[in-house]
């Protein structure tokens, strides 16, 4: 073999040792990565815990659901944990509270600190909404959830499960959704004068799952508004929602309580959260009886 020959082959068999090395060192880090991925999908899978995510309307802070988590607890022997978090305008999420151990049913609230009204906040809070839920996902590994979502909070809501839901759907079933108080056409009370954000969510209703049960609430305090909330935008929901999800159901709260920013402190609509989303292998009493604290 001549000199040049060798010298090739050598050359040959150190890019050839220098390509298996690089592959090995590609390999071990490939190989832990997805043990940690199948670790955590065989975590999600096994997960027990079902959470109810609730988000608050416009103007509201991730506190806004204190009193009512405060009464569902005194009228539950399930005690439901309280975690609560903010998502800040430059992206960085904040929290207070905790899940207890063993806690299979905790409620999670995500404030934003933009939480001002309009098309195009609601559009910014949906996504920093997806940003809270993916943090979320990842850290606690529930495979379900319930979710709740008050006046605009059920518009955030709408257009997550239209924009953002399709990333987990694979993953995450979304079970029940109870929007309270929720301008689906905003102030309008009509759905011939259809506002931008109306037009948009009906266009992208075959986006929200099918399996999915949804209960729509209105709130009057007058004979057709809750004092903010035209009863009609909260009914123009169904056409959002009806004959797209499995279940679509309306309710309308009255009394003395009914008033919009009343609505989550009122007792038969704590009354309705657990006999509708919250879940139980126990008989409820009917949520709609006046010894169960209707108004």
């Amino acid at each position: 073999m001549s000199k040049l020959s060798k010298q090739v082959t050598r050359h040959s068999r150190r890019v050839l040792l220098a390509l298996v090395a690089l592959i090995v060192l590609l390999a071990i880090p490939t190989y832990f990565w997805m043990k940690d991925a199948n670790a955590s999908l065989a975590a999600q899978r096994n997960s027990r815990m079902s959470p109810v995510i609730m988000i608050p309307g416009s103007s509201a802070t991730m506190n806004r659901f204190n009193q009512l988590v405060e009464i569902l607890n005194k009228q539950t022997d399930k005690k439901h944990s309280l975690l609560h978090l903010e998502v800040e305008n430059n992206g960085k999420i904040k929290s207070s509270g905790w899940i207890n151990r063993g806690d299979q049913e905790p409620i999670i609230v995500v404030g934003f600190e933009n939480n001002r009204d309009g098309y195009q906040n609601i559009k910014k809070q949906a996504k920093m909404f997806n940003a809270a839920f993916e943090l979320l996902s990842d850290k606690y590994n529930f495979n379900n959830f319930k979710a709740f979502g008050h006046s605009n909070g059920g518009l955030i809501w709408t257009l997550w499960l239209e924009k953002y839901y399709h990333q987990y759907a694979e993953q995450i079933t979304i079970k029940r959704l109870m929007t309270l108080g929720t301008p689906y056409n905003f102030a309008e009370t009509s759905i011939d004068q259809p506002t931008q954000m109306f037009s948009d969510l009906v266009k992208g209703r075959k986006k929200i799952p099918k399996n999915l049960d949804v209960y729509s609430v209105a709130g009057t305090e007058s004979y057709d508004s809750d004092g903010l909330v035209p009863e009609q935008s909260v009914e123009a929901g169904k056409y959002i929602y009806q004959k797209q999800v499995n279940h679509y159901t309306t309710m309308t709260v009255t009394g003395s309580s009914a008033q919009h920013s009343s609505l989550p402190q009122n007792k038969q609509i704590v009354n309705l959260i657990n006999h509708y989303l919250l879940d139980s292998t126990e008989p409820k009493p009917d949520p709609t009886s006046p010894d169960n604290g209707s108004n």
